[in-house]
C-alpha cells in the first residue's frame, strides 16, 4: 500500500517526490530541501540532513522515511528503523541515481510517472555534444581545499560528459592543495556554488597557483543532485560542455 505520509530527509529525493506528483504526501523534510521552492515551504522542517528532529519525525508518524547512506548518518538512520519503514539509497554513479528513482517509484505507487522520468534523463544523457574528452579538477570545499573521488557521483557525472577527474584514483573527498594541482595541469578547474560557495574572488586566488589552467564557476546542483533535477541538470550539463571545449 502506498505510504500517505512521507517524511524526506535527502534534498533531491524531496524534490523528486513533488516531481513525481505526491509532494502531497510529504509530512516532513530538511531545511536544505529547497526544491520546489514554493511546494516545500509549507512543509514542516525536521532538523538537517546530518541532525535530524527524531523527536519531531516520530510526532508526524510517517509510513515512509526517505534516507541516504551518505548523507545522514548511520545512528540515524538505526535508530529510526525500530519504528518505521526507511528506504536507504546508495548513489555512487548515475546508473545508481536511476535504480533509486525506479526504487521510489515503486515504493510511493507511482512506478510509470518514475519510468516516464527516467527516460527523459536517459535522453538528456544522449545529448553529450561530442568534444574532445578534457581533464578536470572539481572543488567542492575551500580550508581545506577538497576535491571528488572516483566513487562519487559528482565523478559519475564528469566521466559522462567527457571531464576525467584527475583525483579518479582517490576515494570519497579528498583533502589536496593548489599547488597540488597545479602539479596535475588539469585543462579546466571546476568551483562549485555548494556546499562551499565559490564565488568569482576565488578563480584569481586559484589562477595565481594553478597558472595556465581554465578556471570557471559552476552550479554544484548539476553535478551533485540527483533525482528529477537531473533533467534540468543535464540540459545544462550539455551546453556547459559546448562552451568549454
Amino acid at each position: 500500500m502506498p505510504p500517505n505520509s512521507i517524511v524526506s530527509l535527502v534534498p533531491s529525493l524531496t524534490e523528486l517526490l513533488f516531481d513525481l506528483g505526491i509532494g502531497e504526501q510529504v509530512s516532513g523534510r530538511t531545511r536544505f530541501c529547497i526544491h520546489p521552492k514554493d511546494q516545500v515551504a509549507e512543509v514542516p522542517v525536521v532538523g538537517g540532513t546530518k541532525n535530524p528532529r527524531l523527536d519531531k519525525i516520530r510526532e508526524i508518524e510517517p509510513d515512509l522515511i526517505i534516507a541516504n547512506k551518505e548523507e545522514n548518518r548511520r545512528e540515524d538512520i538505526e535508530e529510526l528503523k525500530r519504528d518505521f519503514d526507511v528506504y536507504v539509497s546508495e548513489v555512487s554513479n548515475i546508473n545508481e541515481a536511476l535504480f533509486t528513482i525506479h526504487d521510489i517509484g515503486w515504493k510511493c505507487g507511482v512506478e510509470e510517472k518514475s519510468k516516464k522520468l527516467i527516460h527523459t534523463i536517459q535522453e538528456r544523457m544522449e545529448g553529450v555534444p561530442d568534444e574532445k574528452p578534457m581533464t578536470a579538477a572539481y572543488m567542492i570545499w575551500r580550508d581545506p581545499w577538497m576535491s571528488v573521488g572516483g566513487d562519487t557521483y559528482i565523478h559519475s557525472v564528469m566521466d559522462h560528459w567527457n571531464l576525467r577527474n584527475v583525483y579518479a584514483d582517490k576515494t570519497r573527498y579528498p583533502n589536496i592543495s593548489l599547488e597540488e594541482i597545479s602539479y596535475k595541469k588539469p585543462d579546466v578547474i571546476l568551483l562549485s556554488s555548494e556546499p562551499y560557495p565559490f564565488k568569482e574572488k576565488h578563480i584569481k586566488e586559484v589562477s595565481d597557483v594553478c597558472k595556465g589552467t581554465s578556471i570557471i564557476l559552476v552550479n554544484g546542483e548539476w553535478f551533485s543532485w540527483y533525482g528529477s533535477g537531473m533533467v534540468k541538470a543535464f540540459e545544462q550539463l550539455n551546453v556547459l560542455r559546448r562552451a568549454i571545449a
